[in-house]
């Protein structure tokens, strides 16, 4: 009776010196069956990690109505950025989709949109990529482009930020593939100035370079990264991820102000030296930047246009900063108002003086960020005090607490019931 030979359970191909099988319980496998089977479930994760954040799929109006509890007024960019991820969102449910598509408009591809932020120090775009985080349902990373040098040089090469946006996918490539990046102070890799160019620069020309082909898209091959990969590589194609930029771009007013000629002014007794506020308002906000102006920032052309959406956040005035300090889910009055709330103690805020705090906030110049250098200067005195002081009931912040040496009300109860008004030094 001949012996009967083992062969593959899926194709039948018998085992032999150059076919060696991986054996079963109750059947045998292939090398060639066992790559196929890894490649459909592995198209399999991609659906299923493309249905998952298609689930929380939101439309852009809600997403922007998320974004207004705890970001205060830059609509256009706002808006600008649900739209961004509204339509990332939309190209990941196109391979579940095709099957649903007519046979004219198959072989249509929607390609993503980079996005660019303008803006001053402080006005938000950073507290937007970060409350953004945690609207989206897709592996989402902060860059600091400061960080980053050209390759070959001491430094994180931009390969760096895959990385990181690997380890937010826990290792899973297909879902890092959808995710969302963003690089924050784009505006130092930049050599202001046209004649700045043709120099070797390790970390400004050199890392726009090197990160054209991963913001436009190209297949990077990634180490192992612990022990959870076994020593395998990854393999991470970039054309699906969103890259969003952010600069303060500082300096740039000057260019806008010279090429809209807003400087320039006759000579004569008839010459009109005001500047309309209409134009001097979109000067502030970089309403009016064009790719002319950023090339001669020191942005290279290429790495321009790959960041084809550009929107501005403009200067917050004083009504704004009143707005952060009061109005956002996690504003700064309602931080330190919780931690006097742990010593028993009610901390109240005058308008007055919310507005004379968002004055010097503005002089400055740190825009939002300036605000808790503002309070944590004006409570320090208080905040060391109350701790050791006994029946302190409150604390009322006016405005001359703020612009003068005036301290800060404290009240205190007294064991018989009534209430006494004590000052306390700031």
């Amino acid at each position: 009776m001949p012996e009967s030979r083992v062969h593959c359970s899926f194709c039948g191909q018998e085992q032999g010196p150059d076919v060696p099988l991986i054996a079963g319980e109750e059947g045998h496998i292939c090398e060639e069956c066992v790559q196929l089977a890894s490649q459909v479930v592995g198209s399999w994760g991609r659906k299923r990690a493309a249905s998952r954040p298609l689930q929380k799929l939101q439309k852009p109006v809600d997403m922007k109505a998320q974004l207004d509890q705890y970001v205060i007024g830059q609509e256009l960019a706002k808006e600008t950025l649900a739209v961004a991820v509204y339509n990332h969102f939309k190209r990941l449910s196109m391979d579940n989709e095709r099957q649903n598509i007519r046979e004219s408009t198959r072989h249509v591809e929607i390609e993503k949109s980079n996005i660019l932020l303008l803006g001053p120090s402080g006005t938000g775009k950073t507290l937007l990529a970060s409350t953004l985080a945690r609207i989206v349902g897709v592996p989402f990373v902060i860059a600091d482009a400061t960080t980053l040098t050209q390759a070959g040089y001491v430094g994180e090469d931009v390969e760096s930020i895959l990385a990181r946006l690997l380890d937010a996918a826990d290792g899973n490539t297909e879902l890092a593939e959808w995710g969302i990046v963003y690089i924050d102070e784009i505006d130092k890799l930049a050599r202001a100035g046209e004649s700045s160019h043709g120099m070797r620069d390790v970390s400004g020309e050199g890392v726009q370079q090197a990160l054209l082909k991963l913001v436009e898209g190209t297949t990077v091959k990634m180490g192992a990264r612990g022990r959870k990969d076994h020593g395998e590589e990854h393999l991470i194609d970039t054309r699906n991820i969103l890259f969003i930029a952010g600069g303060a771009f500082a300096g740039l007013e000057k260019q806008l102000e010279k090429r809209l000629g807003l400087g320039v002014r006759g000579i004569g007794f008839h010459v009109d030296m005001s500047e309309p506020e209409q134009a001097r308002e979109q000067l502030r906000s970089f309403e009016q930047v064009q790719p002319e102006d950023l090339r001669y920032f020191g942005l290279i052309p290429e790495f321009i246009g790959r960041f084809p959406v550009v929107t501005a956040l403009h200067d917050l005035d004083v009504q704004a900063l009143v707005q952060i300090l009061t109005e956002p889910r996690n504003a700064l009055v309602r931080q330190y108002q919780r931690l006097f709330e742990f010593e028993g103690v009610r901390l109240e805020f005058t308008s007055d003086a919310m507005s004379a705090i968002a004055g010097q906030a503005i002089e400055r110049g740190t825009g939002a960020r300036g605000l808790r250098g503002v309070v944590e200067s004006l409570l320090r005195k208080v905040m060391f005090e109350v701790p050791s002081l006994q029946n302190v009931t409150g604390c009322v912040v006016d405005a001359d607490s703020v612009t003068s040496s005036k301290p800060v009300l404290i009240t205190c109860e007294e064991e018989a019931g009534g209430q006494l008004t004590e000052q306390g030094g700031v």
